[in-house]
């Protein structure tokens, strides 16, 4: 079980809470014996003053040397010194304080809160207080903001316990607590494996990449190769680290948790599929598109439609004629993605797809009984599937009114049985994206495949992706893990 040590500069900073064995003073840290342990320690560094070269600053380096997790790290400690970092605009920010802030301080032109391991005592900027604990992860911050015609983030700054009221001490031990006992809640056996990988879930995902049977199986061939696969959810980002790899198994978009997790895990130096590249460059259509045209890869013809430009539209429909499918540029599981017949349609579709991007894309429609899917990993073919139309209608899946999505059939096959002419389309596509793990769709008329789009995050459900490699599907996918891992250690060795 890890160790939990709690650091304060002075024994009265810590005068208002129950004694605790895990409770030690700055300097008693710093001096104790150094020892090979392989006890897993977290410590939460609560000195006053993390100044450069100052004791709290010596208690996150040493931490570091030590090998113990420390909270905060001397990166974050850097990182809240340069100004820079954190001196920019946030996204939606002004719009969330403008309406938070009562009618009667409309005027006010600065204002601040107080963070505890990401907690705040204000809901409606409970997103905001978590992203900046994400980016500069410290158990207590104060955040201030500052108004010059729209509200930026002024400062972000570390607070010593001493300095805290009553009540705020009261909500700093809550928060203590409830951090200390999410962070720890599940040992984890260590010794028992090679390395430990994270797998990135939402338990409450309507159509998550990957049904609960994959997820085991994935966990299974994990152990087989001396992996532990360790499932986490976006709670878990204080955990990241303990991890030598991070597997997501949650739909991707690059502006909610999935990347931030990607992005921490890279810069961590873990092993990452879907690394931070791979999401921003698949999980937008219009890039896509772009990317396979500069590529000279046959793509089905693709226009951009652009809000307010009704004669670039009318221009467009005369160019591709109808019908036309429109996409948002970040849809997922056919999500944000409409066949329109006429002008009419074409006019009210445009009009709601507008709501959510500036930009929609325009397709011209291509109809097959199914579409193909193949998985690539590591610029390998991994996998072949067909995915028919759902019955009665022009996707693969149709999405019902009260949020339901019904599917079409599938059949998968060996990757060799798949016509070679698509399978090599797939690999092409796949190439200027990176070495990840992807689903390519395409489209074939006649001998000629097209590409569709390409998919981070790709399905693999037990029964469906599966069907043909069975438990080696799982498998091979742990085992570029296990390849990637044991790189890092090498090359970290030398």
């Amino acid at each position: 079980m890890a160790r939990l040590v709690i650091v304060v500069e002075k024994a009265s900073d810590w005068g208002s809470y129950y004694p605790s064995v895990d409770v030690m003073s700055a300097m008693d840290y710093l001096r104790q014996p150094v020892a090979a342990d392989d006890e897993r320690t977290h410590v939460i560094n609560l000195c006053r003053s993390y100044k450069y070269l100052g004791t709290g600053y010596y208690v996150s380096l040493l931490a570091e040397a030590r090998g113990h997790k420390v909270m905060p790290s001397v990166r974050t400690v850097n990182d809240l010194r340069r100004r820079s970092l954190y001196g920019l605009d946030i996204v939606d920010l002004n719009h969330k304080l403008t309406h938070f802030l009562p009618a009667g301080g409309r005027d006010t032109t600065d204002f601040g809160i107080l963070v505890y391991f990401g907690e705040t005592a204000y809901p409606a900027l409970q997103d905001l207080a978590r992203q900046l604990f994400e980016m500069f992860p410290c158990p207590l911050l104060r955040i201030e903001f500052e108004r010059d015609r729209v509200w930026q983030v002024s400062s972000i700054k570390p607070v010593g316990l001493h300095t805290l009221d009553d009540a705020q001490e009261d909500a700093f031990a809550q928060e203590l607590d409830r951090f200390s006992r999410k962070l720890w809640r599940k040992p984890r056996a260590r010794k028992l494996y090679r390395y430990d990988i994270a797998m990135l879930v939402d338990p409450n995902e309507a159509m998550p990449p990957s049904n609960k049977r994959a997820l085991k199986s994935f966990i299974a061939a994990g152990r087989e190769l001396g992996i532990e696969v360790d499932p986490i959810d976006k709670n878990d980002y204080q955990r990241l680290a303990e991890y030598d790899g991070l597997f997501i198994r949650e739909t991707t978009a690059s502006d909610n948790h999935t990347y931030r997790f990607s992005h921490r895990a890279e810069k961590e130096g873990m092993v990452v599929i879907d690394d931070p590249t791979s999401i921003l460059r698949c999980t937008n259509k219009i890039f896509l598109n772009d990317l396979m045209v500069s590529r000279k890869l046959a793509v089905p013809r693709t226009e951009i439609l652009y809000r307010d430009d009704a004669k670039g539209t009318h221009e467009v429909v005369e160019r591709l004629g109808f019908p036309l499918v429109l996409k948002i540029p970040d849809g997922s599981f056919s999500r944000g993605v409409v066949k329109v017949e006429n002008e009419q349609a074409l006019a009210e579709a445009a009009g709601r797809l507008f709501q959510h991007s500036a930009l929609v894309l325009a397709q011209e429609y291509v109809y097959t009984e199914f579409d193909w899917r193949i998985g690539v990993l590591n610029r390998e073919p991994l996998y072949a599937c067909k995915y028919f139309m759902s019955r009665g209608h022009w996707q693969i899946y149709n999405h019902g009114a009260k949020g339901t999505a019904k599917s079409g059939g599938f059949e998968t096959i060996a990757v060799a049985d798949a016509p070679p002419e698509v399978v090599k389309l797939a690999l092409k596509a796949t190439h200027p994206i990176g070495n990840g793990l992807y689903g390519v769709d395409l489209k074939q008329v006649g001998n000629k495949p097209v590409v569709i789009e390409v998919n981070d995050n790709p399905s693999i459900d037990a029964g469906v992706e599966d069907a043909h490699l069975g438990d080696e599907l799982y498998l091979r996918i742990m085992r570029e893990f296990l390849r990637r891992m044991e790189h890092k250690r090498q090359g970290s060795s030398r």
